[in-house]
């Protein structure tokens, strides 16, 4: 039995058995690690599966809480349920529900599960061949990256890959992040025990989004491109290239990804969560010769974390020409509703400096306010505060999520939040 299977069923029986009770948070990743004498992906991989089987639930930026699955019924910290239930507008960077074709993606989910030889068995650790076989033909079109589908490892979502990397370059020991606003692979690799610095061009590992340097959409330059690249090689540090968003650059001319300018110490990451739905939790990467190599020795203890079944139904997805066609449909929506929203927040806060980013997909609004409190869950706002003091206040939004008909009544609502 592997080591995983063992840790998973040790806390499975502590859960069924009542010894750890609903609500209970777990032990880190990494204390786990030191308490039960395993590696930290083998911790990993055992909280993963326990996830998926419904015994834990994973919390963003507080970890791993016990749920009540002895009474069918997950449990939700009564925190986190009260810090979401009043929300009305979420400007985070969320999904437009009313744009994906749920019936559609139904249809591909249910063909997947007729396929019933395959569901009877477990993924490849890299994920199922038919996916990694059609990313690499849409990578190859989209980004004009060449990889085998052999290069390619599935994990559900970026954090996932991550923990994998952050095993895979364990012989490095300094990592480097654009700001400190990159909080899950600044914990990630803390737990895996790098020291973690911000904009350190020295790092071993250099961690960058090119599409979305900083949260309020800033581009990587060609120029910066090519000087990370070179000076990467000559240092032999590992870049890892975070494609986030690249897909929404609807009024800037195509950048060539790093890992096509590069020389062969590049990763290249991509999520389908943005493009699709972030409940559909998907992402790739796609490892250098070296990582590759290292990928093949561990395989066995590595667990595939993404669903199979929604693995299967995008592979066909994609190949039937629909992710296509539903980038082109949002990058259009998205970019359109933020100018919208920005022209309505110029309209009713006139004094505000207000700016799209970059890539067109957030608004900065910087303006006076009553220098107490921002009254946000009041008028039922979920923000980004980039920066608040004195009597000024400086947001981050993504209006992405906000039905087009509610769009000034969401801005009236910032108003008298800040007011």
């Amino acid at each position: 039995m592997k080591k995983y299977t063992e840790l998973y069923e040790s806390i499975k029986d502590m859960i069924t058995s009542g010894e750890l009770k609903e609500g209970t948070k777990v032990a880190s990743v990494r204390k786990a690690a030191a308490i039960y004498n395993v590696s930290i992906t083998t911790v990993q991989n055992a909280y993963f599966e326990l996830c998926a089987d419904g015994y834990l639930i994973a919390v963003d930026k507080s970890g791993y809480y016990v749920t009540d699955i002895i009474n069918k019924n997950n449990y939700i910290n009564e925190n986190i349920k009260n810090s979401v239930s009043n929300v009305k507008y979420d400007l985070t960077g969320t999904a437009d529900e009313e744009s994906f074709d749920f019936s559609l993606w139904q249809r591909y989910i249910k063909s997947a599960l007729r396929q019933t030889q395959r569901m009877t068995t477990y993924s490849e650790a890299k994920g199922e061949y038919d996916l990694r076989l059609a990313i690499s033909d849409y990578i190859k079109n989209s980004r004009n990256i060449i990889a085998s589908p052999d290069r390619i490892v599935i994990g559900a979502g970026v954090g996932a890959l991550m923990h994998t990397l952050a095993s895979l370059l364990k012989g490095r020991k300094t990592v480097s992040f654009p700001d400190k606003s990159f909080t899950q692979g600044i914990n990630i690799f803390s737990d895996y025990g790098y020291k973690v610095f911000t904009r350190y061009k020295d790092a071993e590992v250099i961690y960058v989004s090119p599409s979305h340097m900083t949260r309020w959409g800033d581009v990587m330059p060609m120029k910066r491109r090519l000087e990370l690249i070179n000076y990467s090689d000559k240092n032999n540090s590992v870049v890892i290239e975070d494609d986030f968003e690249n897909e929404f650059l609807y009024n800037k001319m195509p950048t060539p990804s790093l890992y096509t300018l590069g020389k062969g110490n590049i990763v290249y990451i991509g999520s389908f969560s943005a493009m699709l739905l972030p409940g559909i939790r998907i992402s790739f990467m796609v490892l250098s010769d070296e990582l590759l190599e290292e990928f093949e020795k561990k395989s066995a203890y590595i667990a595939q974390t993404a669903s199979k079944t929604e693995q299967i139904a995008l592979a066909s997805f994609i190949r039937d020409g629909h992710l296509s066609y539903r980038i082109r449909k949002i990058r259009r929506l998205y970019t359109n509703k933020t100018k919208t929203f920005a022209n309505i927040l110029k309209e009713i806060m006139p004094q505000s400096e207000i700016e799209i980013g970059e890539n067109s997909l957030q608004i900065i609004l910087k303006s006076k306010f009553n220098g107490k409190k921002p009254e946000f869950e009041k008028y039922g706002l979920k923000v980004i505060i980039k920066e608040q003091k004195n009597n000024e206040i400086t947001l981050i939004l993504s209006p992405s999520g906000i039905k087009q008909t509610e769009l000034e009544e969401c801005a009236k609502a910032i108003k008298k939040s800040i007011v």
